[in-house]
């Protein structure tokens, strides 16, 4: 989709996490361009601001994936300020890893999961956490062979993985299995990854697709109002935006066009964009944060706008083919 002058404008005068991106995924600038705009996240704005905020010990907030002392009495949601939110974030933003250089150690000589204490780099037995884990370890350079022999291991049989399963679940979450396809392809980015697990990527995915990225399978009912409830960060939750976007990164690494059954997703992100060319900010999950990085509900975000973009000039075939 061409853009507006004035929206090229107003996504451009954003902080470099975002800005690097627009330039690479919408408005198609040379890659020494962007490259340059993404090498300023560790030195200015969100990225030096999270940076500032890390514990000597390589933490955020005191520990793995809850802050220090959390019981979750008196406060709202889920605090988003620990070290797995905030290698999340960072890895999001593009920083690159040699700015935590020594943080992968200090996490493996100190931090621990708040589930049975296990060390931080082994992950312990949510499939999301693991994939969080998969990921940030393989961008910082760690040995992630036994969580990548994990996701292999605890698939479940109709294609994806459930964080329920310690409890018996043997049926697939949209949540547990789109944060799990995310986590390995971004392995794979970083690492060349592997047939076996470029297999069980390929599965996940396809539960996804089987259900059109929004309905049951059993019932062909709409699988829950998360589905269009779109709100930036996205964290742990399914959206059909988020599910999008992972889409177009596989599509554009595996060299495939897109899957025709995410059709009605497309459709309903679509409807939600404004005649403006902007998507506006949703509800956003309660809970702690270190600082703001998008709009309050209802203002226009230029975080959705940017995804938002990217996934229907992808669908479209109008927009650029980025270099990863």
């Amino acid at each position: 989709m061409a853009l507006a002058p004035a929206l090229v404008e107003w996504l451009l005068d954003t902080d470099p996490a975002l800005r690097w991106q627009v330039e690479r995924d919408l408005l198609g600038v040379p890659e020494e361009v962007w490259r340059a705009t993404r090498a300023r996240v560790a030195a200015e704005g969100y990225g030096a601001r999270l940076l500032a905020l890390q514990d000597d010990d390589g933490q955020w907030a005191g520990g793995a994936f809850f802050p220090a002392g959390f019981t979750g009495e008196g406060e709202e949601g889920q605090p988003w300020t620990a070290t797995t939110w905030s290698l999340n974030a960072l890895r999001g933003w593009g920083l690159d890893a040699a700015a935590l250089a020594g943080t992968a150690e200090r996490l493996a000589a100190g931090s621990r999961w708040e589930y049975d204490d296990l060390p931080y780099w082994d992950g312990e037995v949510d499939c999301c956490i693991n994939g969080y884990t998969l990921a940030n370890g393989a961008w910082l350079g760690v040995d992630v062979s036994g969580l990548e022999r994990w996701f292999v291991e605890h698939r479940l049989a109709d294609g994806g993985w459930n964080c329920q399963w310690v409890e018996g679940s043997t049926r697939s979450s949209f949540h547990s299995t789109l944060n799990v396809v995310r986590a390995l392809l971004e392995h794979e980015r970083l690492t060349g990854g592997s047939d076996e697990l470029r297999a069980v990527r390929h599965a996940g995915e396809e539960y996804l697709l089987e259900r059109r990225l929004l309905h049951r399978l059993s019932t062909g009912e709409r699988v829950g109002p998360w589905v269009d409830a779109i709100a930036w960060p996205f964290r742990w939750r399914y959206n059909a935006l988020n599910a999008l976007d992972h889409l177009r990164a596989a599509s554009l690494l595996d060299g495939t066009p897109p899957d025709p059954r995410a059709a009605e997703a497309v459709a309903l992100v679509r409807a939600l964009r404004g005649a403006d060319g902007t998507w506006r900010q949703g509800e956003r999950e309660p809970g702690r944060v270190w600082f703001e990085v998008d709009v309050p509900a209802g203002e226009r975000s230029p975080w959705l706008t940017l995804v938002g973009t990217r996934v229907l000039d992808w669908w479209d075939g109008t927009g650029p083919t980025p270099t990863r």
